[in-house]
């Protein structure tokens, strides 16, 4: 239990916040992206992670993780944490409610796989960003 609660600290309560700006941001990109402009599900939902995770990025680096550094080598790995957490996510969300939800057409398919895909994505990310990003001492 003691590990778990390492990890619910200020460090997440601030990680929340900047998830709750970066996901009305990107939200709005993506659905305005899909529904308004009618770009495909890919597009529509890598648009919301380019723009949120620029928004993420320096939200997170100084407010969140509170890191004073520059650094590529970071920058680099918080792009491919970024894109490994896109692939699982939504990779994982859009098979899985096409098959719940076989029966529903297309536009509601991918409306609700975005929905899912940003709930898996918040969780990987935080992860990917606390662990390997933003190394926070402990």
């Amino acid at each position: 239990m003691k590990n778990i609660k390492q990890y619910l600290d200020l460090t997440f309560w601030k990680f929340i916040l900047v998830g709750i700006i970066n996901t009305l941001v990107g939200t709005t990109v993506m659905f305005v992206a899909y529904n308004l402009c009618h770009l495909n599900y890919w597009v529509s939902s890598a648009s919301n992670y380019v723009v949120g995770s620029i928004v993420s990025y320096f939200l997170n680096k100084y407010f969140t993780f509170q890191d004073k550094k520059k650094s590529w080598r970071q920058v680099g790995i918080f792009v491919v944490n970024i894109t490994i957490c896109y692939l699982l996510a939504y990779g994982l969300a859009k098979p899985m409610v096409s098959w719940i939800l076989s029966s529903e057409n297309k536009v509601v398919q991918d409306n609700l796989s975005m929905l899912v895909g940003m709930g898996a994505f918040v969780v990987f990310n935080y992860l990917g960003q606390r662990l390997f990003v933003f190394k926070t001492s402990r």
